[in-house]
């Protein structure tokens, strides 16, 4: 894919001030549930660039494979602790809002599983990745993920 516009260059301090944040509210919970979080908005957005980092960094971050591949059928898979599929059905309720609101019985999963700060900061790394996965599936972007830690790095 060629990607048809680079939104760092177009607008260079906004985009700057939009990856600090993205950092600072990803870096506000656990990190391997906060890229569970990622990998699974990104499937459910179809965005290549996304699954493919966000895969990237969890395993950085001691992720295994088993459970990066059984993430879009976590409901099945035994792997995923109480806490990670509270937050993994919350990330799927808020991605898919056009499709009904679902998303009464996943906060009952989640207020089981997080205190009111913990809402807060995971429903934000959800809204988080969702304009990221629009940002690189609108521009057509895609990113290695080598390149991205090091971009994130230079903005910190």
């Amino acid at each position: 894919m060629t990607a048809k516009l680079d939104p760092l260059a177009a607008a260079p301090e906004l985009m700057k001030n939009w990856l600090r944040t993205s950092i600072a509210i990803i870096s506000s919970l656990e990190p391997t549930l906060a890229e569970l979080v990622e990998i699974r908005a990104s499937q459910i957005n179809g965005c290549a660039n996304c699954i493919n980092l966000h895969t990237a960094q969890a395993r950085e971050k001691g992720e295994t494979e088993q459970r990066i591949y059984l993430l879009s059928a976590w409901r099945e898979a035994p792997c995923y602790t109480d806490r990670e599929r509270a937050a993994l059905g919350w990330t799927e309720a808020l991605t898919r809002l056009s499709e009904g609101h679902q998303q009464e019985s996943a906060y009952e999963a989640l207020k089981a599983q997080f205190n009111e700060e913990e809402q807060v900061k995971l429903t934000l790394i959800i809204n988080v990745i969702n304009g990221w996965n629009r940002i690189a599936v609108g521009f057509g972007g895609f990113i290695d993920p080598a390149v991205a830690k090091a971009r994130a790095k230079a903005v910190a």
